[in-house]
């Protein structure tokens, strides 16, 4: 099991003004967490909760469809396309990046072990998508296009152009070039994905995009590259087991999601950082960003309320921001919790000769890199605590599917914990449909001339 150490958020290592007393903390909040985490499992199951992401490890039913359409389809295509944003691709590039091989597209066929490469474009910045398709053969390339609705207009809009010059280049057969994962019965893209017979996957009702991970918004790009989707629902599921402890001293994504509740509320740390001292756990950071923000960031509590809550995530990287963002850490506003995650055993050893012997660098000869990264995990995790800047350790025995698939799902339940502390409604997000409607209005959809015209005076006004 992942591991979690909390001591320098303590008020006995960093002091009255920014730590917590921990001990008392969970003994005051122990009864309202044993009502949350039970409250949690009770609503789970009940439609309209949004909780099903909760029972997303247990999905028999999901795990051989996918396993059947990857066997299915291996050996046929030399590259995997998925087209999707936000929850529909931060969790596919986060779980790609921890478990395939570093440099993965980089590799020959024989070194991906006849595996296909993988690409995400999870954005609409039209060099990019230009750069991308003008590289991809796409008569090798299976594209996976991911949107729930089917009115995501930044997918959608990806999806004409892929599927334009798909169908120039194969005419009919285009279709078998497609697989699509959306609702299970209505919306745009399951309309035409019936109209064209594509091969579809389902994203269940009740789970949000930033929660979807272990739904087959990601299980199956998973698959289609390689990756053990069994080893991952097991950690899902060992996991569950450990977070449905309703005993606050036993649970750690209580532990945490209380820590950063009451370091923002309390202590004035309205700052996340995510900061994993491993370059394939990099975009595991953007997952959380947009988790912890999206969930948590609201104007309105469950009473109506104005409250204007939520604490900034911000991505790091260990040890390279320790040059560019430890700086303002240590010295500048102690307004942050700094999440480091560490892991124990990396893959590969690589030693670090015994070379220039007699200078000022003759130290490291002999060491290994891989102490060298958690010596640096280690030192700036004691400097911080040093300025009095709180800290909790996420610990990782290893980054393979099992300790990353529970290292997210901690997160997620961590999330939900956290969203109750606060009253607020965790699976909401309000603020982001109101520039999605603005889009539609802009670029002309029907049903929104009257939101362009206001628009439009708006940004007049503004001019």
């Amino acid at each position: 099991m992942i591991k979690l150490n909390y001591k320098n958020a303590d008020a006995l290592v960093i002091g009255e003004e920014n730590g917590l007393h921990l001990e008392a903390e969970f003994n005051e909040y122990k009864d309202k967490i044993v009502h949350i985490i039970a409250d949690l499992n009770k609503r789970k199951d009940k439609n309209g909760q949004w909780l099903q992401w909760m029972n997303l490890g247990y999905n028999e039913e999901t795990l051989w469809y996918v396993k059947e359409y990857a066997a299915m389809v291996k050996g046929r295509f030399e590259n995997i396309l998925v087209l999707g944003i936000g929850g529909s691709a931060l969790g596919g590039l986060a779980v790609t990046e921890a478990l395939l091989k570093p440099y993965w597209n980089l590799l020959s066929e024989e070194q991906r072990n006849g595996m296909p490469r993988i690409f995400f474009l999870d954005n609409i910045d039209p060099d990019t998508i230009n750069g991308l398709l003008d590289i991809l053969d796409l008569e090798k390339t299976l594209v996976n296009v991911i949107t729930k609705s089917g009115s995501t207009a930044e997918t959608m809009s990806q999806f004409m152009i892929v599927k334009d010059r798909l169908e120039k280049a194969l005419g009919d057969n285009y279709r078998y070039n497609v697989v699509a994962t959306t609702d299970k019965k209505t919306g745009i893209l399951r309309q035409i994905a019936e109209q064209e017979g594509y091969k579809t996957f389902v994203v269940p009702d009740d789970v949000g995009g930033r929660f979807s991970v272990f739904s087959a918004v990601g299980l199956l790009p998973f698959a289609l590259v390689g990756l053990d989707i069994d080893e991952m629902t097991n950690g899902i599921k060992d996991m569950d087991l450990a977070l449905k402890n309703t005993d606050i001293h036993n649970n750690i994504a209580a532990q945490n999601a209380l820590i950063h509740y009451l370091m923002d509320t309390k202590k004035g740390k309205n700052i996340s950082v995510m900061m994993p001292y491993s370059s394939r756990l990099k975009y595991v950071s953007d997952w959380y960003a947009q988790l912890w923000a999206e969930s948590l960031g609201k104007n309105k509590d469950k009473d109506g309320n104005d409250v204007h809550i939520g604490q900034t995530p911000v991505k790091a990287l260990g040890a390279t921001d320790q040059h560019s963002q430890i700086q303002l850490y240590n010295e500048g506003p102690n307004n942050k919790v700094i999440n480091f995650i560490r892991v124990e055993n990396f893959d590969t050893t690589l030693e670090i000769p015994n070379i220039f012997e007699y200078t000022g660098i003759g130290y490291l000869g002999g060491k290994t890199i891989n102490q060298l990264i958690n010596a640096e995990a280690d030192a700036t995790r004691v400097a911080l605590a040093d300025y009095n800047r709180p800290t909790v350790t996420i610990t990782l025995e290893k980054v393979d599917g099992y300790n990353v698939a529970q290292l997210l799902y901690m997160l997620e339940v961590q999330t939900a914990i956290a969203g109750e502390l606060y009253n607020i409604d965790t699976f909401n997000q309000p603020g982001v449909e109101q520039a999605k409607n603005y889009t539609y209005a802009l670029m002309g959809r029907k049903g929104y001339e009257e939101s362009a015209q206001i628009l439009q005076s708006k940004m007049t006004a503004a001019v």
